[in-house]
C-alpha cells in the first residue's frame, strides 16, 4: 500500500487550502524564520558592543537558507529539544559562528517570534483574499442594484428589495471583518529577546548591566524583521491572549461567509440565484437532475469548524499560570494553523461562488410579482382615498380582501388574485387598470439602487483603490 494512502492526512492541506497558505506554516518557513532571528539577534548584539565579528555574521548569512534538516533530525533524537538541535545543525554549518548562535536566548526567542511572524503573514494572506472577495461582491451588487427582488424577514414575504442591496448587507460585514482584520495586522508585534521570566535578566548580564543596550536590543531585533516594536511586558511568551484575538478576527470571517453560504443556500433552493455548476460536476449519486449547493455547504462547514477551534485559544489563555506553561504547545500547534488553513479555503469557496453566481431574473420577478398586490395595499389605499373613499374603512376592507387572496392562495392554491377582488368592490372605484399602474416593482424598493451606489463609491471604493495592487486573485477549488 502507498505511503500516502496508509497514514492520516489533513483534509485542509488535501482538499481546503492553497499552496501558499500551507507553506507559511510549513517547517522549511519556520526553520527558516529561526535562522533569521538568529542573525538579526546576533547582528544586532554585535553592533551594541559584544565580542562578535563581522566575519560570523557573514557565514551566519551565507548558510541561512540551506538547512541541514538530517543534521537537525539525528540531533533531537539523541538530545530531545528542537531548538537546540538546530542551533547544534546551523553550528556545524557555521564553525567561527557556532559559538554566539543563540547568545543570551531562551527557546521562546525564536520559537515565538517566529509564530508571530508567521500569523501576521498568514493575517496579510487572508486580507488579500478577503480584498479580492469584497472586489467580486462590489461587482455583483453593482450588476444588479436595479432588479427588484423579493426581501424576507422570518423567511417571510417583506418589502421589497434589490438583488445588488441584498449583496451590501453580505458585503458590509465583510467590511467590518476588514477593519477587523487591519486592526489586528496592525498590533502584531515581536516577543523580542525577553529572557526566560520576561525579566531580560540574561541580556542584562550580557551588556554588563547597561539597561539601554538592553532595550536597544530589542529595537533592533524588531527593527531588522520589520516590526515597529516588540510588546513592552511578558514572561517567557508572548500573551496567549493574541492567539485568541487573532483567531477571532477569523472567527469573525467565517460568520460572515457562513450567512452568505446560507442565503445562496436559500436562493438556490427557491431558483432565484444559483452557485456555479460545472459541465460534468454530479449533485447526486442517485438523484441526476440535482444542482445541490455543495460549494455553499463547504463554506458552511468550514465556517462552522473556525469559530467553534477559536475557542482553543481563549482556554490555553486563561490557564496559562504565572510566567509559562506548556499546556499550551500542543493544542496551539493545532488550532492556530488549522483556523487559518480553513479560513483560507472558505475565501477560495467564496471568490469561487461570487465570480460565478447565476441570476434567474425572471424567476425573481415572477415571485416578487406573485407577492407585490399585498404590498402594494398602502398605495393601492391611497389613491382610493384620492378617489374618494373613507380611509378607515377602506383600510377594513382591503384587510378582509387580502384575506380572502391569501386563503385562495394557500388553501386553493391558486393565483393571487387579490387586484381582481378589488377591482370588483366598488368602496374602492378603481379599475383592474388602474391598479395595475400600481405594480411596478421599481416604485416599492426605496432608496437600494441609490444605497448600493453611494455605498460602493465612499465605503468600497477607497479599500479597493488602496489595495488595488492585490487585487485579481482566481480562486481554484480541489473538489
Amino acid at each position: 500500500m502507498s505511503e500516502n494512502y496508509s497514514k492520516y492526512s489533513s483534509p485542509l492541506s488535501e482538499r481546503y487550502a492553497s499552496k501558499e497558505m500551507q507553506y507559511i506554516f510549513s517547517q522549511d518557513k519556520k526553520f527558516r524564520t529561526w535562522r533569521k532571528l538568529w542573525i538579526a539577534l546576533a547582528e544586532s548584539e554585535m553592533e551594541l558592543g559584544l565580542n562578535i565579528t563581522q566575519e560570523q555574521i557573514d557565514e551566519l548569512k551565507a548558510n541561512a537558507e540551506d538547512i541541514n534538516y538530517d543534521v537537525a533530525k539525528e540531533r533531537e533524537k539523541l538530545v530531545r529539544h528542537d531548538v537546540m538541535s538546530h542551533v547544534y545543525a546551523y553550528g556545524t554549518q557555521c564553525p567561527k559562528a557556532k559559538g554566539i548562535i543563540h547568545l543570551g536566548a531562551t527557546s521562546c526567542y525564536v520559537g515565538d517570534n517566529t509564530d508571530i511572524i508567521i500569523m501576521t503573514e498568514a493575517l496579510k494572506l487572508v486580507r488579500t483574499k478577503l480584498i479580492n472577495v469584497i472586489n467580486e461582491l462590489s461587482k455583483f451588487a453593482d450588476k444588479y442594484k436595479d432588479l427588484p427582488t423579493l426581501a424576507f424577514t422570518h423567511f417571510q414575504p417583506a418589502q421589497p428589495t434589490t438583488v445588488g442591496k441584498r449583496a451590501t448587507l453580505w458585503l458590509m460585514e465583510l467590511k467590518l471583518d476588514l477593519d477587523d482584520l487591519n486592526y489586528m495586522i496592525d498590533s502584531m508585534v515581536l516577543l523580542g529577546s525577553k529572557g526566560t521570566t520576561g525579566t531580560q535578566a540574561s541580556f542584562l548580564e550580557l551588556f554588563e548591566g547597561d539597561h539601554e543596550k538592553v532595550k536597544k536590543l530589542e529595537e533592533k531585533i524588531a527593527q531588522k524583521m520589520g516590526y515597529k516594536a516588540c510588546i513592552p511586558v511578558s514572561g517567557q511568551t508572548y500573551s496567549r491572549k493574541i492567539d485568541t484575538r487573532v483567531l477571532n478576527v477569523l472567527a469573525g470571517i467565517a460568520a460572515s461567509a457562513h450567512k452568505f453560504s446560507n442565503d445562496i443556500r436559500l436562493l438556490q433552493h427557491l431558483k432565484e440565484i444559483e452557485e456555479p455548476f460545472e459541465k460534468n460536476q454530479i449533485g447526486s449519486s442517485a438523484m441526476a437532475y440535482k444542482r445541490n449547493p455543495m460549494r455553499s455547504e463547504r463554506i458552511a462547514s468550514l465556517a462552522n469548524y473556525v469559530m467553534v477551534t477559536a475557542l482553543n485559544p481563549a482556554m490555553v489563555s486563561s490557564t496559562q499560570w504565572f510566567e509559562r506553561t506548556l499546556d499550551d504547545s500542543a493544542n496551539k500547534r493545532l488550532s492556530v494553523p488549522e483556523s487559518f488553513l480553513a479560513i483560507d479555503g472558505i475565501l477560495d469557496l467564496y471568490l469561487n461562488v461570487v465570480d460565478g453566481l447565476v441570476v434567474y431574473d425572471k424567476v425573481i420577478t415572477k415571485r416578487l410579482m406573485s407577492e407585490l398586490p399585498f404590498m402594494a395595499t398602502e398605495n393601492i389605499m391611497m389613491d382610493a382615498v384620492k378617489a374618494g373613499g373613507d380611509r378607515q374603512e377602506l383600510h377594513e376592507r382591503i384587510r378582509e380582501l387580502s384575506m380572502e387572496a391569501g386563503k385562495n392562495v394557500k388553501e386553493k392554491g391558486l393565483d393571487n388574485n387579490l387586484l381582481d377582488l378589488i377591482a370588483e368592490d366598488e368602496m374602492f372605484n378603481l379599475s383592474k387598470e388602474d391598479l395595475m399602474k400600481t405594480m411596478d416593482p421599481t416604485k416599492y424598493v426605496g432608496r437600494s439602487p441609490e444605497q448600493v451606489t453611494e455605498f460602493l463609491r465612499d465605503v468600497i471604493a477607497p479599500i479597493l483603490e488602496e489595495h488595488k495592487d492585490e487585487l485579481g486573485l482566481t480562486a481554484e477549488i480541489n473538489v
